[in-house]
């Protein structure tokens, strides 16, 4: 009998306790802010482009090769309002194929991709995993917002800076440019 009332009083007491489990799909748990989801690519608001130039070393760094990427030639850098020669211009990431580790962002140099907080993206299609440029830089765009994210490099890979620096840089060599001779006229003729 007294057996059989501990049974009853543990029974009960876990029945009064907090669920540690969330019913999956209508309840979410918060993503621990060290959490490193999927890649996705970050744009430049300053150009509207993204950072990408296609320049292949985070495709060819890939231990799994589930990247591929194609890139092609800038329209804004004849224009004058980016300072990007090539851009990407598709991009897919086979996230089945994708261990998560980090590699991409490592080597790239013009903070064009970061590991973003999306885990959800199962499909019932078997392409349906394959992650095109337009969804990866929706990630990359709610990624940035989520972390307010900026690049670590602004001086080389921001467009607005970068063309900034570049017009300030001129300004100064045609400055120097028209003073430098005109010195030197005027010490040649005393």
């Amino acid at each position: 009998m007294i057996g059989t009332l501990k049974g009853m009083l543990t029974t009960v007491r876990w029945l009064l306790r907090r669920p540690v489990t969330a019913h999956y799909p209508e309840q979410h748990l918060p993503v621990q802010e060290r959490y490193m989801g999927f890649p996705a690519l970050l744009m430049d608001d300053t150009a509207g482009e993204p950072f990408c130039t296609g320049c292949m070393v985070c495709v060819r760094e890939c231990p799994t090769q589930c990247m591929s990427a194609q890139m092609h030639d800038n329209p804004k850098f004849t224009d004058g309002t980016s300072h990007r020669r090539k851009i990407i211009n598709e991009f897919e990431i086979n996230l089945n194929r994708c261990i998560l580790c980090g590699i991409c962002v490592d080597v790239c140099s013009f903070d064009a991709i970061e590991m973003s907080y999306e885990h959800e993206l199962a499909s019932y299609a078997r392409a349906g995993s394959r992650a095109d440029l337009d969804l990866l830089l929706e990630q990359g765009r709610r990624y940035m917002e989520m972390s307010g994210w900026n690049p670590e490099n602004p001086e080389k890979n921001v467009a607005g800076v970068a063309l900034a620096k570049r017009a300030a840089a001129a300004a100064a060599k045609t400055a120097a440019g028209e003073a430098g001779p005109a010195d030197d006229s005027t010490e040649g003729g005393e």
